[in-house]
């Protein structure tokens, strides 16, 4: 059986619509910034607090407009999910990698896809994204 990791993520754009993709140091795959909750921290709280950790972006957890919760397999851990819940941040934002993150990535969203986006992004974000834009 798998195990299920509960995390919190959020999508961050940049002023040319691009959305902010991190990779974490020692892994392959792109993904949103975020992470564990720590206890007591609710879902919104990590989220910001991740946000700020990873990628310097501060944002008042209220501002964080939520997006969903989905479940996917984890891009960097064999026979695990993830049970991610999703925020989207207003505005747009500049990014540089700081604490576990080894390289971040702007995506092109009209762009092809680069092949090493993880599961989450491929098979809910970025679908939920084209859907709200279409």
């Amino acid at each position: 059986m798998k195990s299920r990791i509960v995390v919190s993520a959020v999508c961050v754009f940049d002023d040319a619509g691009r959305l902010l993709t991190v990779r974490k140091r020692g892994t392959g795959m792109f993904m949103h910034p975020g992470g564990k909750p720590e206890p007591g921290e609710s879902a919104v709280q990590a989220a910001a607090r991740e946000l700020a950790e990873e990628v310097g972006i501060v944002v008042d957890p209220r501002q964080l407009q939520l997006m969903g919760t989905w479940i996917a397999d984890a891009a960097n851990e064999a026979a695990t999910d993830i049970e991610a819940t999703v925020f989207r941040a207003p505005g747009t934002w500049t990014a540089h990698p700081s604490a576990e993150i080894a390289e971040i990535r702007w995506l092109d969203l009209a762009a092809p896809l680069p092949a090493d986006l993880a599961p989450l992004l491929t098979e809910h974000i970025l679908p939920e994204l084209a859907a709200a834009r279409s």
